[in-house]
């Protein structure tokens, strides 16, 4: 397949044509894996926060999704239901080590060339970091599952079970209220 799936999929007919393919010959769930992994880990890495165990976590995921798939109804949006596997096998492994981890602080800022700019760029990243980690847990999750998994408005919404447009007005109202703390606390 193209070099394209491994970010993030052109369109939702290629993607039912992917696991079409899947469900009758397994060697084509390596593609859905090429395709998903790097979200996947993203998203469990924001809530590990501890590189070996995301690893551990994200290859759980795929082995339960791999023996599962066949049980997958055709109806049932892959990302949400893989993205779902994550976060249980996310509970299990909180659940064994009993710990927890917050936010990762992600800084995707680019990088230059003019120190003062690095400097003001990462006390920005720091700052938003910080109100991040004061959000609600549930208004974390949404975070990352729209940024670090790149999952869709509908993908997430299939995910926890609320209506798109409840899920795109509340990741926008997020998004603004993060915006003005960030612009009154540089007044």
């Amino acid at each position: 397949m193209t070099e394209q799936r491994n970010t993030r999929m052109n369109s939702p007919t290629e993607e039912a044509l992917l696991l079409q393919e899947a469900r009758h010959d397994p060697n084509k769930f390596g593609e859905l894996y090429q395709l998903y992994v790097e979200r996947v880990y993203r998203y469990v890495y924001s809530h590990l926060s501890d590189v070996p165990a995301a690893e551990d976590v994200t290859a759980q995921t795929f082995l339960a999704a791999y023996e599962s798939f066949p049980r997958l109804r055709q109806d049932d949006c892959f990302a949400a239901w893989l993205f779902g596997i994550a976060r249980n096998k996310i509970f299990d492994h909180f659940r064994r080590s009993m710990k927890t981890t917050p936010l990762q602080d992600w800084d995707s800022l680019g990088s230059g060339d003019d120190p003062a700019l690095l400097m003001m760029q990462s006390e920005q990243a720091q700052q938003l970091a910080q109100m991040i980690k004061q959000l609600p847990e549930d208004d974390r999750e949404l975070l990352r599952l729209r940024f670090l998994a790149q999952m869709s408005f509908a993908e997430i919404a299939d995910l926890i079970q609320r209506k798109e447009d409840t899920v795109k007005k509340t990741v926008y109202r997020l998004l603004a209220r993060l915006q003005s703390q960030a612009e009154a606390s540089h007044e």
